[in-house]
């Protein structure tokens, strides 16, 4: 594993903080429970799933904050068994997405032990690139058309 020295990238820039705070939370993550997929699934789709066997819904709780998504799940009652030997692990977790702007959480949906978040990018109108029309000086009555673009 390679290790980052940030304060370098701190003293020459501007605003980026968040982005350095991901590089050093991504590299202090190394837990991978519960297993999951990142799947594109349209131009502005997302999908997450995670692979959470031995888990009921009621004992998973999903948080949408500003920029992140938080999946938790509580540990399940493993009722009057005595195991000897547990390989599915039903440890109790808590998984941290952070989103991008402007990506919001659409549905989720739980089966056969698999969730699936579904997120959506929606930029607003106000941000989108627009064309501004130009027009020419010292003639009043002519202008460049523009258009607008997606």
């Amino acid at each position: 594993m390679r290790t980052y020295e940030m304060p370098p990238f701190w003293r020459s820039s501007v605003g980026f903080d968040r982005l350095f705070d991901l590089v050093n939370d991504a590299a202090k993550a190394d837990d991978d429970h519960p297993p999951y997929d990142i799947a594109r699934t349209g131009e502005n789709q997302y999908q997450i799933t995670l692979a959470l066997a031995g888990f009921s819904p009621e004992e998973i709780t999903i948080t949408a904050e500003q920029s992140t998504l938080t999946v938790e799940g509580r540990e399940p009652s493993k009722g009057d068994q005595d195991y000897l030997y547990q390989g599915i692990s039903l440890r109790p977790f808590r998984r941290v997405f952070n989103l991008a702007d402007y990506v919001q959480v659409k549905d989720a949906t739980f089966e056969n032990g698999m969730l699936k978040i579904a997120l959506v990018r929606e930029v607003p109108e106000a941000m989108k690139p627009r064309r501004i029309a130009i027009e020419i000086a010292g003639n009043d009555n002519k202008q460049i058309e523009g258009k607008q673009t997606a």
